[in-house]
This record gives structure tokens, C-alpha cells and sequence, in this order.
């Protein structure tokens, strides 16, 4: 070969080497909860702001109904990574030898509250709730159905706890009398508070065992991550990058808006009211022992998982904390 098709041939392969476009990103398959909230953005306004592509990665999303949904796409690997599934469902699922880790926290505390329609009996912190009304939650193991619980044991109140999907499904069962109290996240019914037409009875974050708990977790199945630990340390950087940039550019308000079908002036107050920047930690499940003896009392697991089925169900971004 003469020597400049040596040089020739060399600086196509210096060239091709310099192009990190010519190296195919890695593809994550996402499910994600409720689509339309602040904390179910994050991997759709990452992608916009094009911070994923930057850590080559190629997200593919799809929403659930809820935490439930989220978990059992995760469990049959139809998807890699599931967004706010309720922890305690995941200790259940865990417990039975389902294929999870827990790869970064989602939720300590949580923007939900709940209502019920103007003319309901029901008044603040579920005074007038009976037995004979009904409670709703998204889906079986969700965060949604977690509170419920818990806002039963800890208020002293009792009701018919019904599955009603997501928080748009859940808003219209119950202006049309199907169910008696919802629940929903910012931005969903804001407006309709303010009109007056619904009333809110609770915040989820009035109960000290949310406030201080990480409720929401980021889960993988394990096989694939046991396979690819390396593309899901990339994931969370590019995760944690985007929250950073949520709460620094105002360019992430508008976006947010769009996402949402929001004013800008609305996602603002969403943002700043009801999701605190802390609330998004990646690297804690905070209040683990709590959350295990909540669920032996809700029967989700008959027992405390041990020390060692602890490590290997939290995977998080910087070991156990």
C-alpha cells in the first residue's frame, strides 16, 4: 500500500473515531406513571433539552395508569426502568422474588392531595368520612394506594378503597358521583379548586410518614441491569443532570407548559408550590425501617427483609445511604 493511501486511510479512521454520532446509543425502555406531572417530565423534557442524547442514550417511553402497572411492565421486561412505582408495593414484589432493584429514589414526600366535590359532607383532614364512602387510588401497590392506607390508620377514619386508574380518570369518577374522595397531583384540578367547583380535604405531606419518606422509587429489572450497569449509571447522570436544569433554566417552565398544556404561569406555581428540588433525591430511600414495618401492617410482606436482601434490592446511585 503506498503511503498515502496509509495516511489516507488512518485519518478516515481518526475521523470516524471523532464522531461520537457514528457510535449507536444505547436504548432504555421507560414506564412512567400518570403522565402530565412535574416528576413524570424529567425523561421527556431531558430528551428535548437533548441532555440524554448527550450521555448517548435513546429513551423510549410509555405511561401506566399507575404505580401497579409500572411495576408488573418492569417485572415481565417489557420495559427496563419504571418511574414512581410506591415503594411498599415494590418491597411486596421484591419479597415474592419478583425482578427488581431499586436504582435511585423518586419521591420523598409527594405533591398529591385530595378532594372531593363542593357539595360533599367530607371536610378538611376526611372529617364526615364514613364507612359506607368510597376512597380512591390508582392502582394496587401504587403510592396513591399507600397514603390511602395510611391516612386511614393514622386519621382514625375508615372507607371503601376503590382502584380508579389515573389522576384524569380519577378526577372525572369523582364529579360524577362514582367515587366520594380522589386524589390528584398538580397541575390536575388546580383550576377547578380555585373555581370552587372541588374542595381539598388533605395534602399527602400533612402525614409525617410521607413527609420524611421516600414513597417513590425508581425501579430496573434486574436481569438487564445485572447485564448493563454501566448504561444505567449513565441514565442516572443524565437524569440527575436534567432535574438540575428544571431548577435552574426558565427555559424548563416553558417546556414543562407545553408538556402539560399549561399555562407557564400555572407550571411555575406547580414547580415552586408543590415540588421542592429536595423532594427529586436520587441517592437516599429515606425511612426504609418505617416503610418495612408499614408494610408488614398493610401485608404487604409477612416480615422485615433481611440485611442482605436489603443490599441487593438497592442498587442506588452511590451504595446504600
Amino acid at each position: 500500500m503506498a503511503r498515502g493511501s496509509k495516511l489516507s486511510l488512518a485519518a478516515t479512521v481518526a475521523l470516524l473515531l471523532s464522531h461520537g454520532t457514528s457510535v449507536a446509543a444505547d436504548l432504555l425502555k421507560l414506564a412512567i406513571g400518570q403522565r402530565g406531572l412535574w416528576d413524570s417530565a424529567i425523561a421527556e423534557i431531558g430528551v428535548g433539552a437533548g441532555i440524554f442524547q448527550k450521555h448517548n442514550l435513546d429513551l423510549q417511553v410509555v405511561y401506566t395508569s399507575g404505580g401497579g402497572e409500572t411495576q408488573q411492565a418492569v417485572i415481565s421486561g417489557s420495559v427496563d426502568i419504571g418511574v414512581s412505582p410506591g415503594m411498599l408495593g415494590v418491597l411486596s414484589v421484591y419479597a415474592k422474588g419478583a425482578p427488581v432493584r431499586v436504582i435511585a429514589g423518586e419521591a420523598t414526600g409527594t405533591a398529591e392531595y385530595y378532594f372531593v366535590k363542593a357539595t360533599s359532607p367530607v371536610q378538611k383532614d376526611f372529617k364526615g368520612a364514613t364507612p359506607n364512602m368510597t376512597l380512591a387510588y390508582s392502582t394496587n401497590g401504587s403510592g396513591t394506594h399507600i397514603t390511602a392506607l395510611r391516612f386511614m390508620k393514622d386519621y382514625g377514619f375508615q372507607t371503601k378503597l376503590v382502584a380508579t386508574g389515573n389522576v384524569p380518570a380519577t378526577f372525572t369518577s369523582v364529579m360524577s358521583g362514582q367515587v366520594d374522595i380522589g386524589f390528584s397531583t398538580p397541575p390536575f384540578g388546580l383550576e377547578a379548586a380555585e373555581q370552587g367547583t372541588i374542595r381539598i380535604v388533605a395534602l399527602a405531606n400533612d402525614l409525617a410518614s410521607i413527609r420524611t419518606q421516600t414513597v417513590r422509587v425508581t425501579i430496573a429489572n434486574a436481569n438487564d441491569l445485572a447485564k448493563r450497569r454501566e448504561v444505567y449509571d449513565r441514565f442516572l447522570g443524565a437524569y440527575r443532570e436534567t432535574i438540575d436544569w428544571m431548577y435552574a433554566d426558565p427555559k424548563a417552565i416553558d417546556a414543562f407548559a407545553k408538556y402539560a398544556g399549561i399555562s407557564p404561569t400555572m407550571a411555575q406555581t406547580v414547580r415552586d408550590r408543590f415540588y421542592p428540588k429536595a423532594m427529586l433525591q436520587l441517592d437516599e430511600v429515606k425511612g426504609l425501617d418505617e416503610m418495612m414495618q408499614d408494610a408488614i401492617a398493610f401485608k404487604y410482606i409477612a416480615q422485615p427483609l433481611t440485611p442482605q436482601q436489603v443490599n441487593e434490592l438497592l442498587q442506588l446511585p452511590h451504595g446504600r445511604r
